[in-house]
């Protein structure tokens, strides 16, 4: 499946590419306001002791606040092209998602890429040891629960198992939707069951 090139969205391959380079740029937008804020006054009036610097100043608290989201974002590693050109093959029409960092209040853990199929929702992460992944795996599956998803959740560390699974979920798709009731979602009339647990896992990554 062929992503957008001039609109890259969250869960979309080359997310964190696309956003390191885009929050740099409202960052120092941000920032750069209110130092035009501050010289202005401070040309105007020569002193600092002035209404702008003031507003200047109050200026600076969204910019601090796009500076911390930043440099979360310019600490994730983005998704190995060759990784993904694997995946791409084994999707069929699996409601996919790639580039996921998953925010706990323990860790932040990134996620290379999650498929969901009825009651299955499985993950590949080339950057978790076991034991993150584990605990990754209830993590998610808890959010899942709380928002009346009932899903099996299992997240792989190695690619051949991930795709073996893909392919299993592609030829069981009936299976593995059977007997899944399913209402839409008032907010979100348009998306499919699957497409709003995808949206339920995008709303806890960054």
């Amino acid at each position: 499946m062929k992503q957008k090139k001039n609109k890259i969205r969250k869960g979309d391959y080359g997310y964190i590419s696309s956003q390191k380079k885009r929050r740099l740029a409202i960052t120092l937008v941000l920032f750069a306001i209110p130092l035009m804020i501050f010289f202005t006054g401070l040309i105007q009036t020569k002193t600092r002791n002035n209404l702008l610097t003031v507003v200047a100043l109050l200026g600076c608290l969204p910019a601090c606040k796009s500076l911390v989201g930043m440099i979360m974002m310019w600490m994730q590693k983005p998704m190995k092209r060759e990784i993904y050109e694997k995946i791409v093959p084994h999707t069929g029409d699996l409601v996919m998602s790639y580039e996921m960092c998953l925010t706990t209040y323990e860790k932040n853990l990134f996620v290379d890429a999650f498929a969901v199929c009825g009651n299955t929702v499985v993950g590949y992460a080339d950057q978790l040891k076991q034991k993150d992944s584990a605990y990754m795996e209830e993590h998610v599956q808890k959010i899942l629960r709380s928002n009346g998803y009932k899903e099996k959740v299992r997240i792989f560390t190695e690619l051949k198992p991930f795709l073996e699974r893909l392919d299993y979920m592609n030829s069981h798709k009936e299976e593995l939707n059977e007997n899944i009731r399913f209402t839409p979602d008032e907010s979100y009339p348009d998306l499919s069951r699957d497409e709003l647990i995808k949206h339920t896992i995008l709303a806890i990554s960054l």
